[in-house]
Order: C-alpha cells, then structure tokens, then sequence
C-alpha cells in the first residue's frame, strides 16, 4: 500500500497542436482530460502496474466530483475532504516536438479548518503503509511548512518511509523534517541550493546539500540525462532510452512512482524508476503508462561513479 497526498489537485485538460502561435486561431488535433497533481499522478500510476495505493485529496465544485470519478475508474482508491470552493482547472498545450505550455491555475484558498481535516485524513490513511507521498504545490492558504509538519506527525502514525515531491519554500522546509525520500528536478535542484545545476557533477552536488539539510536519499530526475539516486552509501546515475516523445508532463512524477513501486533498493530500483519514466514521456498529455509500456531493456544503470571526479570535473 503506498498513500499519496495532494494538497492542490486539479483537472489537466491536454490540446495537441501542430504549432502554438501565439495571438492565432489554431485547431487542436487532439484533446483529453485527467486527473492532475503530483500526488494523484503518483497514484495513477501505481493502480495502472497493479500496485495497490490511496490518494488522498481535497475536493469542492463539480470538478473535484469529476476528478474523484476519473480515479475510481483508473482504479485509484480515493479519500475526500471537502471544501467550499471548487478545485482548480490548468490547461497544456502540447506542440509535435514534446514541448509542453502549462496554464496551470493558482487552486483554491484552504481554510485552516480544511487544512487540518487534510492533514488528519492523510495521517489516518498512512497507518502501516510502506510509503507515504506528500507531492505538489501548496495551494493559497495553506503554511508553508505544512509539509515539514506532516513528516514529523506520519512518522507517528505507523508510515514506514514518506518522501516529499515539491519545490519553493515548501520543499526547503520540508527538508529539516528528515524526510526518507526527495525528488527534485534539474530545475528544483538549482532552486533549493541556489547554485546551477546543468552537468551530472552539479547535480551530486547539490543532492549532497540537500542531504546535509535533512533529506536521507535524494532521487534526482534530470531530464535526457536520466537521473541520480544519492544516499549514506549510494551513487548512482541511471540512463534511459525513449521510443518516441509525446509529453513530459508526468515524467518525474512516474518516476517516483517507479521507485516507490520497487520491492529492493539500490541499482534495481532506479532502473525502475527510470523504466517508468521513460515510458510516461511517450503518454499523450499526463496519461500514465501501464505495465505493457515500459521497458526495462532501454535502461541503462551505473553503479561504478566515482563521485569525488564526477565532482571535481562538473564544470
């Protein structure tokens, strides 16, 4: 069982175009609708590879009734708590080449009331599970320390390991709570320590800051460079072939899904993460692949880094 938590889930609604011009009419050659947010993407793609999960998430308006539906039909099994407005709608626009315009909407402003009904359902969901994923952007009135805050109550209530997927302030206090497992992007990386990140040497670098601030394994997804998992005793870089890409959007979040989904640790659960990975990038929009996409056999995993000469040869 692994629970997801998403503070500000959404309606992602996906327009392919041949090109986006911008100030121009154009005619979209394909539409769809899913579910949004990290947290519930996590989840969508462990009930799409059998693994069982909730997803837990606030819910107000005719979208937040819709966006429970579509779970129940991916086979999500989902935990409401109501609130009075309804949740937020974004929008991508997806261009031939795999890139991705986001309009994605500011979400709803949660009461403290709310927050705290969010936060008690998530801790009564974790009780004995093996993963807890606290995932996304926090929405309008939520404290940005709502993360750092859940760590430290889940390690209470029976959750064996909790990893935190977000970036901003909310990350970077979430990191002094200790928790199991971070995720950040290139982007993030470069966010949360302040320095850039573009070589592989960057990135341990940064991973390595992130862990003297609290974090215990940082797993890094970085794009076409594939990603790094850095732990007490683990460096490793892993690489992945893509067939065709559609869409990157949900990418990073298959990714964790992957590793959380794992049942070792190490070089076999990054091949994992990159498996899944690899195949959400060929999904059109955010769709997430299921067990007959992925491909083990494009995942390439080094276990031999030398992290002192990846370091000292970043620039």
């Amino acid at each position: 069982m692994i629970v997801t938590l998403t503070p500000n889930p959404s309606l992602d609604r996906t327009l392919e175009v041949p090109d986006l011009r911008p100030g121009s009419v154009i005619r979209a050659t394909g539409t769809r609708l899913d579910p949004g947010g990290k947290g519930v993407n996590i989840s969508r793609a462990l009930a799409a590879n059998g693994h069982r999960t909730v997803a837990v998430l606030p819910c107000g308006g005719v979208e937040g009734e819709q966006l429970a539906e579509l779970l129940a039909s991916e086979g999500v099994e989902v935990v409401t708590v109501p609130i009075a407005d309804s949740i937020r709608v974004n929008i991508s626009v997806v261009e031939p080449d795999g890139t991705v315009t986001k309009l994605n909407a500011a979400g709803p402003r949660l009461s403290a009331t709310e927050i705290d009904a969010l936060a008690a359902a998530t801790c009564a969901a974790a009780n004995g599970v093996r993963w807890v994923a606290l995932a996304g952007n926090l929405p309008p009135g939520a404290p940005v320390d709502l993360y750092a805050r859940l760590v430290s109550r889940l390690r209470g209530s029976g959750a064996l390991r909790i990893a935190v997927d977000s970036s901003g302030p909310p990350f970077a206090a979430a990191l002094s709570a200790g928790p199991d497992l971070v995720k950040p992007n290139r982007c993030e990386l470069a966010e949360a320590t302040r320095m850039p990140v573009t070589t592989l040497g960057e990135a341990l670098t940064a991973a390595y800051i992130l862990r003297a601030r609290g974090a215990r394994t940082v797993l890094a997804s970085l794009g076409p460079d594939g990603a790094l998992l850095v732990g007490d005793s683990t460096v490793l870089h892993g690489e992945q072939r893509v067939a065709e890409l559609r869409s990157s959007v949900g990418a990073g979040v298959a990714l964790l899904a992957g590793y959380l989904a794992a049942l070792s640790e190490g070089p076999a659960a990054l091949a994992e993460a990159l498996a899944w990975g690899a195949a959400a990038v060929s999904e059109p929009g955010s769709g997430m692949p299921g067990q007959w996409d992925l491909d083990r056999s494009a995942v390439v995993v080094h276990t031999d880094i030398d992290p002192d000469r990846l370091i000292s040869e970043r620039n």
